[in-house]
Formats: structure tokens, C-alpha cells, sequence
């Protein structure tokens, strides 16, 4: 059972890490990519959508963390599960967000 949970952990991490994004822009008042624009992923939502999309994430990655096994901040194969998927979502997002942001160029330019 113990590879279910680290894997639970890991898709919590890219949850949570897709948490910040979202929630963020759509603090700051900024309309941000999201599942229900058009065309999906690449249009803008507006900040609303984006606080509740993002707070729908943060659910989600808290359900996959914290309901699903006994995950210990103490136990190096459920941190490095979670670290994992954080930063592999990290990576994600900094490529597809990028492509709208100017993220992508190399060297800033």
C-alpha cells in the first residue's frame, strides 16, 4: 500500500504547486490561464475564476497530503514524493506559462 500513498503524495504536490498561480493572480486582480478559458489553458479566466480554481487545487492537494495514508513531514519517501511532484509541476508551469508570460526566452531576452 505504501506505493499508493507516495503516489497520492506526489500528484498532491503538483496540486499544490498549481494552487499558487491560480490563487495568486487572481488575488492581485490579474485574469490568468486557466481550464475554462478559451481555448482552454491558452485564453484568460477571469481572477475570480482563477481564486476559485486555485482554491479548488489547494482541496484537492490537501486531500491527496493529508487524508491518504499517514504522510510524515519526518519520512524522507513521502517528502521526497511530494517535493517531486511540486517541482515537477514548478517545471510545468514555468514552460506552459511561460509561452504567455515571456518566461521562455532564453537568457531573459
Amino acid at each position: 500500500m505504501e506505493w499508493r500513498d507516495l503516489l497520492s503524495y506526489f500528484f498532491g504536490g503538483a496540486f499544490l504547486a498549481n494552487t499558487i498561480p491560480h490563487f495568486v493572480s487572481g488575488m492581485m486582480g490579474k485574469p490568468f490561464q486557466s481550464p475554462f478559458a478559451k481555448p482552454p489553458g491558452q485564453g484568460l479566466s477571469s481572477s475570480a475564476v482563477n481564486v476559485i480554481w486555485g482554491s479548488l487545487n489547494l482541496v484537492v492537494g490537501y486531500f491527496l497530503v493529508c487524508r491518504v495514508g499517514d504522510f510524515g513531514l519526518r519520512t524522507t519517501s513521502h517528502v521526497t514524493a511530494l517535493g517531486l511532484g511540486i517541482f515537477l509541476m514548478g517545471l510545468l508551469c514555468a514552460r506552459h506559462f511561460g509561452r504567455f508570460h515571456g518566461g521562455n526566452s532564453p537568457q531573459g531576452s
